[in-house]
């Protein structure tokens, strides 16, 4: 029996199929191509190869897609910022106009001018973490360049002016607020001078530096014993003392802290600018504090409650059930999380408006994730292993999270209701004009007040109302959903 016909006829009408997709509504042709278009006719997202490529289109107009897990790009403020990722987050690139950079695991990065850079020569910096850094500008001033250990400098960075060295740790320089300290060898022999400021230290034997009228530090055989003093030029000086681990103080015109056998027992006494005052027994276990901003109640791992600066958090048995309640700027957030990850739920109220119906997020890890903006939107996803440890990372979301979505629920307003199984195989949707089914490519259903139709291979075959009390025809290659007899039907 030759076969070359019938192949010929189903590819013939997977592209037929596929080009009616175009247009309003639903196509599926899982595995291979699965598609939806908005109110307007223009696609609003696609998956093929199951949920391997896809491409969609955010409310906010950025464009995405890629290969998952592989490959995700991005494209934002009309292509005006384009990022990509290889296994994120192994490799991850972002390009704008000014600037073009790329990383690997935050270990070797590069960064450079984009592709139109506002003018003059655009500064240029590559770093192999810990080994290679460097930095051109066009200035000698700013450049820099240094392989480390062998030599090198760094300029502005890691909160220093200027880092130098030879042979780590023979020979190690740092410059910061005009002050500089050599170490010869790091961090054994250290002398500092510049600015008013002179140090030298025997490390860990003995170490000093001061400047006179603003602080002096002293310690011997580091840790154990120290005594730093602040705020000279004050009428009261502020003054931190120990001898580790049997007691330590701190002393300032606004507080006085004790520690005896550190870090166990001692007490905290602050009169400005907040009061506060704590007491705690074998710490961290024990703390009892009062204060204006700060409310300490811990018997842990029993039960701890505390008000600090809003935030009011809530420990039982812990690490069992964990409660927080606080504000960020507009918000009211409402947390409950049991074992850390195991239930993890928080809700959000407007502060402006607390008569709006409130969003939320729930995670029952590793089954299920829930979310629901308040104003209509809601999402659901089975089984859901990552979205609780990654909340705030889109590119998870976007390159992993869908592999695992055996079951998806999408709610885009009130009435306007999408479900799929097996990435996309089976699909349903319901809305006010309209509902459809489908079937992978085998068989579908469309029905809205001006019709109904009934399609198997995708429109191979199928049957077609008009009107509710209208008569059924069949009709046989016909891949358009939406013909001229059922146009009205309305789109996704």
């Amino acid at each position: 029996m030759n076969r070359r016909p019938t192949i010929a006829l189903l590819l013939f009408a997977l592209i037929l199929s596929a080009a009616g997709g175009a247009r309003a509504g639903e196509r599926n042709l899982w595995p291979f191509w699965v598609g939806q278009t908005d109110a307007a006719g223009n696609w609003q997202e696609w998956q093929a190869a199951g949920p391997l490529i896809f491409k969609q289109r955010a409310p906010d107009g950025s464009v995405s897609g890629g290969l998952r897990p592989i490959y995700l790009w991005d494209e934002a403020d009309a292509g005006q910022v384009r990022t990509a990722a290889v296994l994120y987050p192994i490799y991850h690139q972002k390009e704008t106009a000014e600037l073009r950079s790329w990383t690997v695991f935050n270990l070797i990065n590069r960064a450079g001018p984009g592709w139109a850079p506002a003018g003059g020569r655009e500064p240029e910096a590559f770093d192999v973490w810990p080994f290679y850094f460097s930095r051109a500008t066009g200035s000698p001033a700013a450049s820099y360049q240094g392989f480390f250990p062998v030599a090198g400098t760094i300029k502005r960075r890691f909160g220093y002016d200027r880092l130098t060295w030879a042979i780590f740790p023979l020979y190690w320089r740092s410059e910061r607020a005009g002050v500089v300290t050599t170490s010869t060898p790091w961090p054994f022999i250290q002398h500092s001078a510049g600015n008013g400021h002179h140090g030298f230290a025997l490390w860990p034997l003995h170490g000093r530096d001061e400047k006179p009228g603003a602080y002096r530090h002293r310690y011997y055989l580091w840790p154990l014993l120290y005594k730093n003093e602040t705020r000279l030029s004050e009428p009261a000086s502020a003054v931190q003392e120990g001898f580790l681990p049997f007691y330590a103080r701190e002393k300032n015109a606004e507080l006085v802290s004790e520690i005896f056998l550190w870090p166990f027992f001692g007490y905290t006494n602050r009169v400005a600018p907040k009061r506060y005052h704590e007491v705690r027994y074998f710490w961290p276990l024990l703390v009892q504090g009062r204060g204006d901003e700060r409310h300490v109640n811990r018997w842990s791992p029993f039960y701890t409650h505390s008000i600090i600066k809003g935030v009011d958090k809530t420990w039982v048995g812990w690490p069992l059930i964990r409660h927080q309640d606080w504000s960020d700027e507009s918000v009211r957030r409402t947390r409950t999380q049991f074992l850390f990850f195991l239930y993890w739920s928080e809700q959000q109220r407007s502060l402006a408006n607390p008569s709006l119906p409130p969003a939320a997020k729930i995670h029952l890890w590793p089954l299920l994730s829930v979310w629901n903006n308040g104003a209509g939107r809601r999402q659901a996803q089975f089984p859901s292993p990552l979205e609780v440890f990654f909340p705030a990372n889109d590119k998870i979301r976007q390159l992993y999270s869908p592999l695992f979505a055996l079951y998806r629920f999408d709610q885009r307003a009130a009435g306007d209701v999408r479900t799929s199984l097996l990435w996309n195989a089976i699909t349903w949707r319901r809305n006010q004009q309209q509902r459809e089914f489908h079937l992978g490519p085998l068989f579908s259903t469309e029905s809205s007040a001006t019709g109904r139709r009934i399609a198997l291979g995708n429109g191979v075959i199928g049957f077609r109302r008009e009107g509710k009390r209208g008569r059924w025809w069949m009709f046989l290659f016909d891949f358009s959903p939406h013909s001229e007899h059922s146009a009205a039907l309305q789109p996704r």
